[in-house]
């Protein structure tokens, strides 16, 4: 997980026990242990309570796999996206496709329109009348 082999757990554990000494290792460890649990405590009352509140929210473990590899995730949205287009499509009527509305014109390009002058020596303007 993090790239530690045993040697590298026996040399910190070897520090650790040079830092407190053999006394206050027990109390130490005793206390890191509680702090832990009381986090775990935390995190579960938490992941209740937004579960609660979005039932429909996926797992930590699921979340968790999300993360790690959003190209599933991607491929599994887009699955389910063309199911419920397949079956909406056989539930609804289709429309012809004369019944359509035409799409959208767009403007010609500026070098293709017409330029006319409209500045205040204009005489096609008609506050100058």
């Amino acid at each position: 997980m993090f790239g530690i082999n045993p040697i590298k757990i026996m040399v910190i554990v070897a520090v650790v026990l040079l830092l407190l000494g053999p006394d206050k290792l027990p109390e130490v460890a005793h206390k890191l242990g509680s702090s832990w649990r009381a986090l775990k405590r935390i995190q579960e009352r938490v992941e209740t309570e937004v579960r609660d509140a979005l039932p429909d929210l996926p797992s930590s473990g699921d979340i968790a796999r999300m993360a790690r590899s959003p190209i599933n995730l991607l491929n599994q949205l887009a699955d389910q996206v063309d199911a419920k287009e397949s079956s909406d499509v056989g539930a609804t009527t289709s429309t012809p496709v004369e019944a359509q509305p035409p799409p959208l014109m767009k403007s010609p390009p500026p070098s293709t329109r017409s330029v006319t002058p409209s500045g205040p020596t204009s005489p096609s303007d008609p506050s100058l009348n």
